[in-house]
């Protein structure tokens, strides 16, 4: 049975955009709320720093929104979906995590990935380097990360980061340690991370593209040494509900494939009831473990509920 969350707004996608940023806020939380009522299984914020394209639109801080909406929520889990390694100093990150993860008793979910989007960089004047350079970064900064939830005093020295005597209480409430998430379907470097380091791992694609990046993770799992079903598998999809497919397809947003891959009509919840049905049916065949459902209109709850009255 998958699981089902949400993709909560923060501003990245232009969609505060005219929204006085108090307002703007108080939905956010509103949507956090709702699904916290509803039964979903998380929600998750993108971690960016300008809007896409830039622009004056708002865009909230991820840490600093995911910590007010652990504040006003009770039962659902909360993350990044994904923190970019690039913007904090990964022992630090460990540390607002696990500061989060008390403020929200136990239900923070670590996602983490390399980053990728060079405005946030320029802006803010964090070196972009190669795709290559992002990747070996992270999966070193997931190792510092994870050590600085085990050990009482982490002494770390690797290429791109250190720590001498490095401290961190409270470690979060979590055990044996936050859930670590690492994002991104590349198959020789981010694949191989989150099977030697992570719990869990989310791709966006289709089913039949999901099928086959599983394989690739269950061989480098088997490499690893561990278990292949140790890794909760996660996906990231699209949810617009029509009288017919074709008024569903019509729908999708302009510039979709800038985030998802191929054709998000052809494989995304896009369609009628029965139609989305199937397509829930064939991520769960693909093996997916939890769907991340990021919903038409992003700050109405309307959408929502009935999502869940229908497939939750």
């Amino acid at each position: 049975m998958t699981s089902f969350s949400v993709f909560l707004p923060s501003g990245f996608g232009g969609e505060l955009s005219g929204l006085e940023p108090a307002d703007a806020f108080r939905q956010i939380v509103e949507v956090a709320q709702a699904a916290d009522q509803l039964g979903f299984h998380a929600v998750y914020v993108p971690d960016h720093l300008h809007p896409i394209p830039p622009s004056q639109a708002p865009v909230f801080e991820a840490w600093t929104l995911l910590t007010a909406v652990a504040a006003a929520t009770e039962r659902v889990r909360i993350g990044p979906l994904v923190t970019s390694n690039s913007y904090r100093n990964p022992a630090l990150q460990a540390k607002i995590a696990s500061t989060v993860d008390v403020v929200s008793n136990g239900r923070v979910i670590f996602g983490i990935g390399a980053g990728w989007y060079e405005p946030d960089y320029l802006g803010y004047g964090y070196e972009f380097g190669t795709a290559g350079d992002r990747l070996r970064r992270l999966d070193e900064a997931v190792q510092l990360v994870r050590r600085f939830w085990a050990e009482e005093s982490v002494d770390f020295e690797g290429k791109y980061y250190r720590a001498s005597g490095g401290l961190n209480q409270p470690k979060g409430i979590q055990q044996p340690h936050i859930p670590i998430l690492v994002a991104g379907a590349g198959e020789q470097k981010t694949l191989r991370t989150v099977a030697r380091w992570a719990d869990a791992s989310n791709i966006i694609d289709s089913p039949a593209i999901l099928r086959h990046k599983y394989d690739v993770l269950r061989k480098h799992c088997a490499d690893a040494g561990r278990p292949y079903d140790d890794i909760w598998r996660t996906a990231t999809t699209s949810y617009i509900l029509g009288d017919s497919d074709a008024a569903a397809r019509e729908r999708v947003p302009a510039g979709a494939e800038f985030a998802f891959p191929g054709d998000l009509a052809s494989y995304g919840l896009i369609g009628t009831e029965s139609t989305i049905r199937d397509r829930i049916a064939a991520y769960e065949d693909a093996g997916v473990q939890e769907l991340v459902v990021g919903f038409e209109n992003s700050l109405s709850v309307d959408g929502l509920r009935q999502f869940a009255e229908l497939f939750l």
